[in-house]
């Protein structure tokens, strides 16, 4: 009895610790509490397909880039795969920050999943499977500059459309498509332009019911926007537009931009995003009820008429009850790829590390100069991922062999600034330090705030964020006597992502390198 008491409590701890650094959205009493992810999945769109949901969002210069989610209940969400590994151009070998891809959406017709995205300056892409958690069919479908945010839409009586929305501009155009979604078929017809009363309108995601065409559209922009809905009964319009849901008296900023679906059971309910500035932009949740042709997005709180954010609600009717899941954060390098939850800064190379030359760890090899000067800026081998909650503990264990002076492999926040714990290797030995370093064209402007000299090449490497982005650094010989070196960093957010968390190793000289770091494990705690 002893023992199956000590097995329980052993289990009842461990899924404690596994969820210990986690957002859970999923309160264990029919209620859900927003955000339902604390992590920067910007620019979402969702559908089900028979009983599963499934999600994307924007990627901007990250790779493999858009990445797809599943979900049995809307509320907890695992990430399956992406719709592409690197895109297919040059320029997206560099990290090319605030560019790659901009607001997908996600449809599923004639048994097929389609994902619509643009890029600000190479067009319109479409990705096409079966299954979507495997390989996408990835087609660059028209060669313009500054569209953004399509979506498509097929009628019922099989006409093919896209709507979308056109960079620093306030217009929504409307295209007919192949009834394969592969082809656009003429230059577009404005319709919908009202730049006073819908300043900034964006990322439009389409659909028909009870004889409406509707548009839901974000306007006002990202840190303050809301929600607008536009109908007609003509796909052409005119249409009419409502604001469904703004900031009002809470404290959820620009809640807007984001895809509607229908369940079941008759429930329809709207995913969208909150702009948390370095965590990014977070994804929430909101009831929705239809009333005399319009949709009511969240709950009336001020009694305004519009909608306003809701901060927990029962759960969606799903029929039943699922296990509480999260998206992926830690990873062990025990399998034969890296995990879903990580992307590089740019189109990924398969010299930059390897899984298999040590097993059970993650090498990251010195790549020459893929810098500019050192300057993380410009770095594309930077594994990284998002910020999971609003205060999080991350640790590494890190084997350092370095070739050439100047190498250096660590522990990495990433954004506009950026500060890091890493081994060195110098002239002297080899060197620990905390170092911080901030974007500025063409110059390291990295600096060294506290180093020690080292004997040993292993070593463990930890960060804390806190509430405020505050982030501190400590290392360890033996993972149980953390040490703290340097000082605060506040984490900043990137060109249209949150701030990141990952590692990197870099050989800032213009010779080939044999040096690498393999890491054992990486874990939020």
């Amino acid at each position: 009895m002893r023992l199956i008491i000590l097995q329980c409590l052993i289990t009842i701890f461990s899924g404690a610790t596994l969820f210990a650094q986690e957002w859970l959205p999923d309160l264990g009493n029919a209620h859900y509490k927003n955000p339902i992810i604390f992590a920067d999945y910007s620019d979402p769109d969702v559908i089900r397909v028979d009983d599963d949901f499934y999600m994307v969002a924007s990627s901007f210069n990250c790779m493999p880039g858009i990445p797809v989610l599943h979900s049995k209940d809307l509320i907890g969400w695992r990430i399956i795969g992406h719709v592409y590994e690197k895109l297919p151009f040059e320029k997206f070998d560099k990290p090319a920050h605030g560019e790659g891809s901009w607001a997908p959406s996600i449809r599923f017709h004639d048994g097929l999943f389609y994902v619509y995205f643009c890029t600000p300056h190479e067009g319109l892409f479409v990705a096409t499977t079966k299954d979507p958690a495997g390989i996408w069919d990835l087609e660059h479908i028209v060669d313009v500059e500054l569209w953004e945010d399509p979506c498509p839409f097929w009628d019922q009586n099989g006409d093919a459309y896209l709507v979308r929305s056109k960079l620093r501009a306030d217009i929504l155009y409307l295209h007919r498509m192949s009834t394969d979604g592969k082809k656009i078929l003429d230059n577009g017809t404005i319709i919908f332009h009202d730049k006073e009363r819908q300043p900034i309108i964006e990322g439009p995601k389409f659909l028909k019911k009870d004889g409406y065409y509707y548009i839901f559209a974000p306007a006002g922009g990202v840190p303050k926007g809301w929600q607008t809905v536009l109908r007609s009964k003509n796909i052409y319009g005119p249409y009419e537009d409502k604001i469904v849901l703004h900031t009002g008296n809470t404290n959820i900023n620009g809640p807007h931009q984001g895809g509607i679906v229908d369940l079941r059971s008759g429930e329809s309910w709207f995913v969208h995003f909150q702009d948390r500035g370095a965590y990014g932009r977070i994804i929430h949740l909101q009831p929705v009820i239809w009333k005399d042709g319009w949709p009511y997005v969240g709950s009336d709180i001020n009694n305004d008429g519009i909608g306003e954010p809701v901060s927990k609600w029962q759960k969606p009717d799903v029929g039943r009850s699922f296990p509480i899941t999260v998206p992926q954060t830690s990873d062990e390098y025990d399998i034969d790829h890296i995990g879903l939850q990580w992307q590089w800064h740019a189109n990924p190379q398969l010299e930059w590390y390897s899984l298999n030359e040590n097993s059970g760890s993650l090498r990251l090899y010195a790549v020459k100069n893929l810098t500019q000067n050192g300057n993380l800026w410009f770095a594309p081998n930077l594994l990284l991922q998002k910020f999971p909650a609003p205060s999080f503990t991350v640790s590494t264990k890190m084997a350092f062999r370095p070739d050439q002076i100047n190498e250096k492999s660590g522990l990495l926040i990433m954004g506009r600034e950026w500060a890091f714990i890493a081994l060195m290797k110098t002239s002297n030995g080899l060197q620990l330090g905390m170092y911080t370093g901030t974007y500025f064209q063409g110059y390291d402007k990295t600096q060294l705030i506290e180093s020690i000299g080292i004997q040993r090449n292993v070593c463990f490497l930890r960060v804390d964020v806190d509430e405020k982005l505050g982030c501190h650094f400590f290392y360890s010989f033996d993972n149980v006597d953390y040490q703290p070196i340097g000082k605060e960093f506040r984490a900043t957010a990137s060109t249209w992502i949150g701030a990141k968390v990952g590692l990197f190793n870099i050989n800032p000289n213009m010779s080939d390198s044999e040096g690498y770091a393999d890491f054992d494990w990486f874990r939020f705690h």
